[in-house]
Parts: structure tokens; C-alpha cells; sequence
């Protein structure tokens, strides 16, 4: 297992990848990738689903509306273009979709554990990490159907190869709305508690896709969820002590880094 990070305001943003080959890890060359997450990697799919993100969001990179709720790229997309991928296609995009080498299952708003919320009320995504487990098994059976049914060559070119589910990359950057809807609902105390729990499920789902076949995982931990500015949109005078010297929220920070502690464990346990 290989580790990189950088701090930012105290959080640690980091990603491990966790290889199950062994410590003699080959040269990052993956035919596909399959992601899951939430906005910070959403492709296209809460667009697809929902009303689709407008201008000005993608006009500044991609000069025209992207399904990211950014104005360019993603990590997910410089993570294709290292690998000499095409960006990743939405699962849920109908249309001029090309899911040779991978496809994207995040949604924005998406959190581990199954949402209680509708979309309508806080920007939940009903597409939790559950949900979009199951919507990669359909994919992968009824796009290695496809694919051994396909008779013309043009047919196939546009769907994964059977082989690849096994030789791809299966990247996860999800966790942070989790911790968004702890915020509203649990006090710190309560919401350190759950957190076990929601590491759990991630560790669920990575184990799934090694029972179907996966062997190289990507995994994201959250970021300085205290530095976004949409906490200062109802507090617009802060008590004392409730953000710390660099203007964001200390107790939320201190939560994320929590998550990612217990993260790192757990992901150091799923490589045995």
C-alpha cells in the first residue's frame, strides 16, 4: 500500500491505494476504471438523474456545462488522464455514453450509509454507496451479456471488455456528506460515535467488489470539510473559538480527521 498526502489547514488530504498483488506493485496501467462517490467525483450522474447543472458551472475548462459541480476537472479526471483514459462516462447518462473503460457511479450528494433525506430537502443524493453497488452488478451482467451477444465489431468497442472488470482500478471518494448530515442532526459526541460504523460500510462495499472480482482500489479520505464556505452562510458571527486561525470551523476539521484515522486503520486491515 502506497501513501501520499499534503495538509491543508490541518487536515491531512490524503488517498491510499490498496493493492491486494502484494507489495511489488506492477506500473499503474488499468484498462478501466469504476468510481463511486459524491460530487467531488461526479461525472454527470446527479445531472442525468435531476435537473442538470447549469452555466456557469464547466465553462471556465470545458467551455460548456460538464455534470461537475466545478468550474474544471476533478481528481477523478486527472487520475483518467495519467492512466491515458478518456474522462468517465455517468452511469446514469443515457445518451453518447462510451463505457469501454470504465464507468462513473457518484452522484452528487451521495453519502455511505443509506440516506433518510430526500434531495429535495438537503442536496442528499438517494443514490447512496449501496445503491451504487448494485447499480455497477447490473452493469457489469448485462454489459458482459452484451458484449458476448454483440456481433458487429462497432457494437462491442463501446462496451467493457469481460476480462477488464478484473485488471481495473475501483476508486472510492465518498464520506464527506455523511459527515455534513452528522453535523445537522448529532452532536459531536454522537457523531464520533457513528463513525465506526460508516467506515464499516465503506470497508463493506470495497470487500463486494473484491468477491466480484476487483483488485486494485483507490481509496479518497475527506478533506478540511471546516473550510467550506457554505458553513458561513447562517453563521455570519462566529463565537469565540468556533473557527480556528485560519477562519475555518475547528470541531468539524477536527472530525474529519478523525474519519481519516480511522480510515487509514481499516484500510491497512482490508489489504490481509
Amino acid at each position: 500500500m502506497e501513501f501520499w498526502g499534503v495538509l491543508i489547514s490541518g487536515v491531512l488530504v490524503s488517498w491510499w491505494v490498496l493493492s491486494v498483488n502484494g507489495a511489488n506493485l506492477p506500473p499503474c496501467q488499468f484498462p478501466a476504471i469504476y468510481n463511486f462517490g459524491d460530487s467531488n467525483s461526479d461525472t454527470g450522474g446527479i445531472s442525468a438523474a435531476f435537473e442538470p447543472i447549469r452555466a456557469p458551472y464547466g465553462v471556465p475548462y470545458f467551455h460548456k456545462p460538464s455534470g461537475r459541480d466545478s468550474d474544471g476537472r476533478l481528481i477523478i479526471d486527472f487520475i483518467a488522464e495519467r492512466l491515458k483514459l478518456p474522462y468517465l462516462h455517468a452511469y446514469l447518462n443515457s445518451l453518447g455514453a462510451n463505457f469501454r473503460h470504465g464507468a462513473n457511479f457518484a452522484t452528487g450528494g451521495s453519502t455511505i450509509r443509506r440516506p433518510n433525506e430526500t434531495i429535495y430537502e438537503y442536496g442528499i443524493s438517494p443514490f447512496g454507496l449501496d445503491m451504487q453497488i448494485i447499480q455497477f452488478e447490473q452493469f457489469k451482467a448485462r454489459a458482459t451479456e452484451m458484449y458476448n451477444q454483440a456481433q458487429d465489431p462497432s457494437e462491442k468497442d463501446k462496451l467493457p471488455r469481460p476480462e477488464d472488470f478484473s485488471k481495473a482500478l475501483y476508486t472510492f471518494d465518498i464520506g464527506q456528506n455523511d459527515l455534513s448530515v452528522g453535523f445537522r442532526k448529532l452532536s459531536f459526541d454522537q457523531l464520533r460515535a457513528s463513525i465506526p460504523d460508516i467506515i464499516n460500510q465503506l470497508a463493506s462495499a470495497v470487500h463486494h467488489l473484491y468477491e466480484q472480482g476487483g483488485r486494485s482500489f483507490w481509496i479518497h479520505n475527506t478533506g478540511p470539510i471546516g473550510c467550506l464556505p457554505v458553513n458561513f452562510f447562517y453563521i455570519l458571527n462566529p463565537e469565540p473559538g468556533y473557527v480556528d486561525q485560519y477562519g475555518c470551523v475547528k470541531k468539524q476539521n477536527e472530525m474529519a480527521m478523525e474519519f481519516n484515522r480511522q480510515l487509514k486503520d481499516r484500510v491497512i486491515k482490508l489489504r490481509t
